[in-house]
């Protein structure tokens, strides 16, 4: 007999599907005039380790106190500061409301070299009018790998400042062989005024 919800098939004779639950909400952090949304590992129930290969952070509807604020992350390899070590490559596409100026390149100003600085994740400011707002996602994956370094890409778009859709893709890894236990998220200035960014743990084979 089967287990059906919603027209999915959950189980059949007594088999779940393999597919079920792929990927697993750890946190949800909502932000409220907040200078910054930060996940710990082992702490306040976050997971941040070797339980699943790869992470997904969601970001939806970030609001910045301050308009042109640009969207950053850094992460943490230990120790208390958000300084690990980076390398990465950053290009967007881009077009404005009054249908002018689309371009589609690479973005210098948006890379880092060994650097422990934040890492920018879009490709303009942020506006701050009322319905302005930046979404997107970053995946981590085998953070608490000690041996490699720790690749992530991002794909992420903002309503910016000069009323520019602007969408970013960043690639990098953190160049450390030490576990990153921690990802902090970050207005460049000012605080974020509101919108989630959620944890998800995403299952491997052998999961």
């Amino acid at each position: 007999m089967a287990i059906i919800s919603n027209g999915t098939t959950i189980a059949d004779a007594g088999a779940f599907s393999v597919g079920l639950g792929d990927q697993v909400l750890i946190k949800t952090l909502t932000a409220s005039s907040s200078a910054n949304l930060t996940f710990v590992g082992g702490a306040s129930s976050v997971v941040l380790d070797n339980t699943y290969p790869f992470y997904r952070f969601v970001f939806t509807s970030i609001h910045p106190q301050t308009d042109g604020a640009v969207w950053n992350v850094n992460f943490r390899d230990g120790g208390s500061a958000y300084d690990a070590t980076k390398t990465t490559s950053f290009f967007r596409a881009y077009h404005d409301e009054s249908n002018t100026g689309p371009e589609l390149g690479y973005f210098a100003a948006g890379d880092l070299a060994q650097g422990t600085g934040v890492q920018r994740l879009a490709g303009a400011g942020a506006g701050n009018d009322a319905d302005q707002c930046v979404s997107g996602e970053l995946l981590l994956f085998d953070p608490s790998n000690t041996t490699y370094i720790k690749h992530f890409m991002v794909d992420s778009n903002i309503a910016a400042d000069s009323n520019y859709s602007t969408r970013t893709f960043v690639g990098g890894y953190c160049n450390v062989t030490a576990a990153i236990d921690a990802v902090q998220f970050t207005f460049s200035t000012g605080n974020i005024d509101s919108g989630t960014i959620k944890l998800y743990g995403i299952k491997g084979a052998a999961n």
